[in-house]
């Protein structure tokens, strides 16, 4: 039983539209017998498991784990899936391309074209200040998804945004934990924001003001039972030294430092599971070779090799 191409197309929708990471498998050439032919496409999700159809055993495990690869480093992939007797043909390795050794008795070979597809990143700003607004709208420039938290009467006056919380209750922005989080309210309800945006577990949370009203809040904070550890985690002065001033030129530091941490960020990766054991494969155990020195509600199928 198959996946037709137009339900993975939809479970992709799906997908971006829940900013959740997956790859997308595709089969681009294949030679003999392969139950999957050229245009099979499938979709495998963060957890490993899989939406479409792009062969059985001795493809699975080897597109699985190039998918996890691709999500780990956001760089697509190119795979060969191919006997062990023609496997590590010098003269038909081709640059770029990793060769998968596989014991089926189909004796086909198999290339799958695998492509990480991650969401936007996503940058929560609270506060209507001027380096809040220049921020908002510097960060949907650079391509992150742009949330911005402000008193009601602020948010009517907010115009760079793709999403708006009225208030500082971030738990309600369901991308909170996996968010960049700056405050940068400069007076107006400086406490309550950032005891809202500490309390999401965001792995980046800064804060835009003087170190000395930063040391008075940490400590206020603290009094009120928030944690040593995410006191500690707390950046600020926000962003690089690049001797800003004004309002743009302390959002271009701030950026500059959200895209620093980003980059250097643990890859995205899928969940830790046994992908490629000799279960998963028919006949044969899965090993790769490099030719060239060198990121939802759908239900998944699986299928034969």
């Amino acid at each position: 039983m198959t996946v037709d191409s137009e339900d993975v197309i939809d479970c992709m929708a799906r997908m971006k539209g829940d900013a959740q990471p997956f790859a997308l498998a595709t089969v681009v050439r294949t030679k003999a017998a392969t139950s999957a032919k050229v245009g099979a496409k499938a979709v495998i999700r963060a957890d490993g498991s899989m939406v479409g159809w792009i062969g059985g055993g001795c493809t699975l495990g080897a597109v699985r784990k190039a998918a996890r690869e691709a999500l780990g480093d956001g760089r697509a992939r190119m795979i060969r899936v191919r006997p062990d007797a023609e496997a590590g043909d010098a003269g038909e390795a081709e640059e770029g391309t990793e060769e998968v050794r596989n014991a089926c008795a189909s004796g086909g070979t198999i290339e799958v074209f695998v492509e990480p597809i991650l969401p936007r990143p996503s940058l929560i700003v609270a506060g209507a200040s001027a380096t809040a607004r220049a921020l908002r709208a510097l960060g949907r420039t650079a391509g992150f998804t742009v949330t911005a938290a402000a008193l009601a009467d602020d948010l009517e006056t907010i115009a760079e945004a793709d999403e708006k919380l009225a208030g500082f209750d971030l738990s309600r922005s369901p991308r909170a934990a996996t968010s960049f989080i700056v405050v940068a309210t400069q007076g107006k309800r400086d406490r309550e924001a950032l005891e809202a945006a500490l309390a999401t577990g965001a792995p980046y949370v800064a804060f835009i003001g003087s170190r000395k009203k930063a040391a008075e809040l940490k400590a206020q904070l603290a009094a009120r039972g928030v944690e040593a550890e995410r006191l500690a985690g707390l950046r600020s002065p926000a962003g690089l030294d690049i001797g800003a001033v004004t309002p743009e030129e302390i959002a271009l530091s701030v950026l500059a430092e959200i895209v620093e941490v980003r980059r250097q960020a643990a890859p995205v990766g899928l969940v830790e599971a046994p992908i490629a054991e000799a279960g998963d494969l028919e006949g044969g155990s899965v090993e790769t070779r490099v030719v060239t020195p060198a990121a939802s509600g759908c239900r998944g199928e699986g299928g034969k090799h």
